[in-house]
């Protein structure tokens, strides 16, 4: 195993070992610390911030880089909190900064580790599964439209891949690499934590302000804000690049949350969770996003269905009970207006907008099996073709994209993804017998659920860290099911060693 390597030879590693254990003395630290204090001062003295962002980039970068590529647990946590925070992050930067490029290097980083701990470890059972075949398959086509004619740009395509094939690659490194429950609930209590701190800043946004760089950010763009001004309010994205992906975030956390309140966890832990839930759905109202809003009764239909049990039914009761109480009551609070014509989508101007520009798009799908090519609407779209048809084109659903990039032919194998990834995680929930590892496999199973939900009325897929964490559940679907089979077989053989004794 590439990690005992490390931890064996590593001169990095053997060297803090004895600086942990105490071999190495007060005196020699000193000693030792000197040269290097006296390099940053004089390199910082002469090269000013130029050089103490050089020496950051050494003394903190390099680390950080090894760390990811030998400690996929540490790199997959890292992957996860730049996801969450590069939008907020470069907020602060010139609008034309390509901070994405740091996303691309820890995804780059992880399958470079990935790849030297197989060659280590050479085990493909990990893949053999029907999620894994049909991602190769999306991935095969998705390169494949490197090729079609009708694309306007190559460079279109080039753009577009990235977030919507490499990052599928994702799949994998997490299938391989978490190998433990500990490992789970360290990465779900990492989702949670980052998720409530989105949910905090969505918060202060509404209810204290902006800060000057999230208005600068706001106003710096007269498109932008006219999105996302509507009827006198400004809609929120806290730390998200847009509206959409900030409400979706809040309800899968919500669906999280209320999963994990049927586990064996101490009673102040559910009552944190179960205080959560309202939060999260709370800050998800001030996105003002309706295709959010019919996610919540959504999963907890799923999670009637999957485990039909009383103490399920009573809480998907008393939610039904709440929900139809807030779609019909009589209210001036505009928050709960805009709630209620989620499920009044005739009354809904922007729903009949979309209609339409679904029928008028049809034609184009019908005449073009593989579509216009990656990158053919959108943002890339108006970048690298302006004067396209497509270009012009405001795709809103993630399986209409797919239908107008891709054609009929991809939105079929797109559909066929999903509903395998659903099959599967079902199926294993129903097979695994370990109860803690069920309740992440059911959570995994709604959350993936509610992202096909949204990815109807808007690109739920697309973005950053909703990507990110879609690919991370389909994994722990196939996780979950193999650690319970690890589990059980050990279990039977030490009683079989038992019963031999």
């Amino acid at each position: 195993m590439l990690n005992n390597q490390v931890h064996k030879t590593g001169f990095i590693a053997n060297f803090f070992r004895k600086i942990h254990s105490g071999e190495i003395s007060t005196l020699k630290l000193i000693l030792l610390s000197l040269p290097v204090a006296l390099v940053i001062a004089v390199g910082i003295a002469m090269g000013g911030i130029l050089a103490a962002g050089g020496l950051l980039a050494i003394f903190i970068g390099i680390p950080v880089v090894l760390g990811i590529v030998a400690y996929p647990k540490f790199g997959i946590a890292v992957l996860m909190v730049v996801a969450f925070f590069l939008n907020y992050v470069s907020e602060f930067l010139p609008p034309d900064t390509p901070s994405g490029i740091i996303l691309d290097a820890i995804t780059y980083l992880l399958i470079f580790g990935f790849l030297l701990k197989l060659k280590y470890d050479k085990d493909w059972s990990y893949f053999k599964n029907p999620i894994s075949y049909l991602v190769l398959a999306w991935l095969a086509y998705n390169f494949f439209e490197v090729i079609n004619p009708a694309s306007p740009s190559i460079l279109a395509w080039v753009y577009t891949v990235r977030t919507v094939g490499f990052i599928m690659l994702m799949y994998f490194i997490f299938v391989y690499q978490i190998r433990s429950l500990a490992t789970i609930k360290f990465l779900v209590k990492l989702w949670l934590v980052l998720a409530f701190l989105s949910a905090i800043s969505g918060f202060q946004q509404e209810n204290f302000g902006l800060f000057p760089f999230e208005k600068a950010w706001y106003y710096q763009d007269p498109l932008r804000l006219s999105f996302l001004y509507i009827n006198g309010h400004l809609r929120k994205v806290a730390i998200f690049p847009d509206p959409v992906t900030f409400s979706y975030n809040m309800v899968v956390a919500a669906v999280l949350c209320l999963c994990i309140m049927f586990t064996k966890i101490k009673t102040y832990k559910k009552v944190i969770l179960g205080l959560s839930i309202p939060f999260f759905f709370l800050v998800m109202l001030y996105s003002g996003t309706r295709g959010a809003f019919v996610l919540p009764p959504a999963a907890l239909a799923m999670l009637a269905v999957m485990n039909f049990n009383k103490k399920i039914l009573v809480v998907v009761i008393g939610a039904g009970i709440v929900l139809g109480g807030l779609i019909f009551m009589p209210t001036s609070n505009q928050f709960i207006k805009r709630f209620q014509t989620a499920f009044r989508p005739s009354d809904d101007a922007s729903f009949n907008v979309r209609a339409e520009n679904q029928k008028r798009i049809k034609p184009y799908i019908l005449s073009h099996p593989i579509g216009g090519g990656l990158g053919s609407v959108g943002i890339w779209g108006r970048r690298f073709a302006p004067n396209s048809f497509l270009a012009k084109f405001p795709p809103d659903s993630g399986y209409v994209r797919v239908a107008v990039e891709m054609g009929y032919i991809g939105l079929i194998l797109f559909c066929t993804l999903m509903f395998v990834i659903l099959k599967t995680g079902i199926n294993n929930y129903y097979l695994i017998k370990n109860p803690e590892l069920k309740i992440y496999c059911l959570a995994m199973v709604l959350i993936i659920f509610v992202f096909n939900i949204g990815n109807y009325p808007q690109q739920a897929l697309v973005q950053y860290p909703s990507n990110i964490l879609f690919y991370l559940a389909c994994a722990l679907l196939n996780v979950t099911l193999r650690l319970d089979k690890q589990e059980q077989q050990e279990l039977a053989e030490k009683k079989a060693a038992e019963l031999t004794a």
